[in-house]
């Protein structure tokens, strides 16, 4: 029972960090002191520890920073009674705050930012190591970089004939550096083959959800042509399933 209540309070520690980093990291690229989003006040801290509005405006915390509040404990839980096999209960929580942070980031602002990533790299190659050994760990961090960056310079190409043809530049691509950084970083986590698997279930979920989402936008004839997802979520529901089904990571 102790452990359970470390874990929700660890859950929401993560819940407060993910939040605040996601308000700060996407414009400041640095940690600094937040500021109200209506009048520019720095924040008090009690914002972030329970969701008090703004003290000098009354502007209070989005629905993005209630969801989080919320699903960190419970996740936090929920890892409690059903630890990924390959990282256990502290380990899973831990990274569950930082995919978290990709996510809420990519979502919000179409970005996975470098200090993110560098940190992902410096866990992966951590738990990859203990998991897979240090060369199998490297090598699936190369894999996934790789493999991605071929995605990334492909899409590129495609957009650039695309934007000659139509003869108007087009600003949306399906892939940003971002992701290929996370992908190096999924692979030093899955390591070798498993980073195999990782990315083409990344492809395969992030297919039928872009297929999902377009038939909406046609249904409610909001349909724009080059409109792309971000993809992060898509590599991050991807290593969390296989980190849950570890028979298919070696």
């Amino acid at each position: 029972m102790i452990t359970l209540i470390l874990a929700v309070i660890f859950g929401w520690i993560g819940s407060l960090i993910v939040n605040y980093l996601s308000d700060v990291l996407p414009i400041t690229r640095k940690l600094s002191r937040p500021d109200c989003i209506d009048c520019q006040v720095d924040l008090e801290l009690n914002f972030y520890l329970f969701n008090q509005p703004c003290k000098n405006c009354g502007s209070k915390p989005s629905v993005r920073h209630w969801i989080v509040f919320v699903l960190g404990p419970l996740l936090a839980g929920l890892i409690y009674f059903l630890p990924p096999p390959n990282l256990g209960l502290w380990g899973g929580i831990i990274w569950l705050i930082l995919f978290g942070l990709i996510v809420v980031i990519d979502l919000e602002h179409r970005l996975i930012l470098h200090p993110v990533s560098l940190t992902g790299a410096a866990l992966g190659i951590i738990f990859g190591s203990i998991n897979h050994g240090f060369l199998n760990t490297i090598v699936g961090g190369a894999a996934g970089f790789g493999i991605m960056l071929v995605f990334y310079l492909l899409g590129n190409l495609f957009i650039k004939f695309l934007s000659r043809k139509r003869g108007e530049d087009i600003d949306e691509v399906a892939l940003g550096f971002g992701d290929v950084n996370l992908a190096g970083v999924i692979g030093l986590l899955l390591g070798w083959p498993g980073v195999i698997a990782g990315v083409f279930l990344a492809i395969i979920i992030g297919g039928v959800i872009s297929g999902i989402f377009l038939l909406l936008q046609i249904f409610r004839k909001r349909y724009e042509a080059f409109q792309a997802l971000p993809y992060g979520p898509f590599l991050v529901i991807s290593v969390v399933l296989l980190l849950y089904y570890s028979q298919f990571v070696r």
